[in-house]
This record gives structure tokens, C-alpha cells and sequence, in this order.
């Protein structure tokens, strides 16, 4: 599809489709939209429109190991950062 082009009726659909498999096996919105040659904001106008939970930024977190870090301590406490400038 060309970018720009209005999508409508079942070729809507079966991007809706498309995207949301692809939303959901983990791949970020940004790669999405530069792999069918759409912008950000239509896929994640698309993604919202058919009600799909959206992940936080900062990526997919269910690919963190143990050894990762994930912004908390072993003990499950949240890790306290410097502010800058000190």
C-alpha cells in the first residue's frame, strides 16, 4: 500500500489483522509502521481503534532475563536513582 493512501473496508480489516499479530508476537509500532510503509501515528490510531492493550514505551519486557535489570532490586524494592546535578 501506498503511504498516504486511505485504507477502508476489508482492506482495513485484514491490516487491523495484520498489525495486531504483529503488535502482539512483540514488535514495536515503529517497526511495524516502516515495514508496511505507514506512519507511526496510523498504526497506533489503528491499534486503539481495535482495542488492543498497548505496552508501556522503553519496549517489550517479557523478553528480560533474571540477570536484566528492570528498575528494582532482588528484594523487589524500586532502585533510587542521583538526581542530576549532584
Amino acid at each position: 500500500m501506498h503511504k498516504g493512501k486511505w485504507i477502508t473496508g476489508s482492506a482495513r480489516k485484514e491490516l487491523t489483522e495484520t498489525f495486531v499479530k504483529e503488535y502482539r508476537e512483540g514488535r514495536s509500532i515503529r517497526a511495524i509502521a516502516e515495514a508496511h510503509g505507514r506512519s507511526y501515528g496510523f498504526v497506533h490510531r489503528v491499534l486503539t481503534e481495535a482495542r488492543v492493550p498497548l505496552r508501556a514505551r522503553g519496549g517489550d519486557s517479557r523478553t528480560r532475563t533474571a540477570g536484566q535489570s528492570s528498575g528494582t532490586s532482588a528484594d523487589g524494592m524500586a532502585l533510587r536513582l542521583p538526581a542530576l546535578g549532584q
